[in-house]
């Protein structure tokens, strides 16, 4: 609620930011919903008490069978996700239908096999998590000095996240996404090769996702529902200014 509150009171005038809440504890037994329904009950009532009248939460992050990043075995490979769509579709019903929600949100779809992602607009999910993957595929374009100087720079200063039966493929999955900030030059600095070859391998994954997702053909439905506007920020440690400018009407959004 704190950080609802937070972020409606830093908003620009003319702009609603999307806020979403999260049930059930990703990795463990699905949500059902009664928990969407005790969440929801609870934070729309204490919102009404705390701020009247202010815009509450756009969407609902739910447990569905899957867990942020995958499930990491002993030899570097992801574990097979048993996605439950039934409690996805289900969830994202409710939460439409009886507190005026976008839907359900998906966690950890990163790793889950091809094949799944034309199931998420047939269940009308809102929202997929993909992070996962794209930084997987970094890392597997790396060069082999690179990754192993990433690796040793984890061993020394991630070694406290280490469990006692991590294997070395475990642990370097679950921490190399705290080496992106102190590695971030030498990834931009890639050689042209590994950087077209990156771009490339990113560019056939957006274009399967967005295939699978029906994102194609939705330039009219974007252009009706969202409004974007300008916003004039003063830029860190600088006297200029970052502006981020509404979309012309003939901007090709989505097609």
């Amino acid at each position: 609620m704190d950080i609802t509150l937070a972020l409606r009171a830093l908003e620009p005038k003319g702009v609603t930011i999307s806020v979403g809440g999260e049930i059930g504890e990703v990795g463990t037994s699905n949500s059902t919903v009664e928990e969407l329904e005790a969440f929801m009950s609870g934070f729309n009532d204490t919102l009404r008490t705390r701020a009247p009248g202010m815009a509450g939460l756009s969407k609902i992050s739910v447990q569905s069978g899957t867990s942020h990043g995958g499930v990491v075995l002993a030899d570097g490979k992801i574990a097979d996700v048993k996605l439950d769509l039934m409690t996805l579709q289900e969830l994202s019903q409710v939460a439409r239908e009886k507190y005026g929600l976008a839907g359900a949100v998906q966690h950890g779809a990163s790793t889950l096999p091809d094949e799944a992602f034309n199931n998420f607009p047939r269940t009308e999910t809102a929202e997929i998590h993909l992070a996962t993957n794209f930084q997987n595929m970094l890392y597997d374009a790396l060069p082999g000095t690179l990754r192993e100087e990433v690796y040793a720079w984890l061993g020394e200063n991630a070694k406290d996240e280490r469990k006692a039966g991590d294997s070395d493929e475990q642990f370097y999955y679950k921490t190399r996404k705290k080496a992106l900030g102190p590695f971030k030059r030498a990834f931009w600095d890639l050689d042209a090769g590994a950087r077209e070859r990156l771009a490339k391998a990113y560019d056939e994954k957006f274009t399967f996702l967005f295939t699978q997702l029906a994102v194609g053909g939705t330039k009219d439905a974007v252009r009706r529902h969202v409004k974007p506007m300008a916003i004039h920020r003063p830029a860190p440690g600088t006297a200029g200014h970052v502006v981020v400018e509404a979309a012309p009407d003939d901007a090709d959004l989505s097609d």
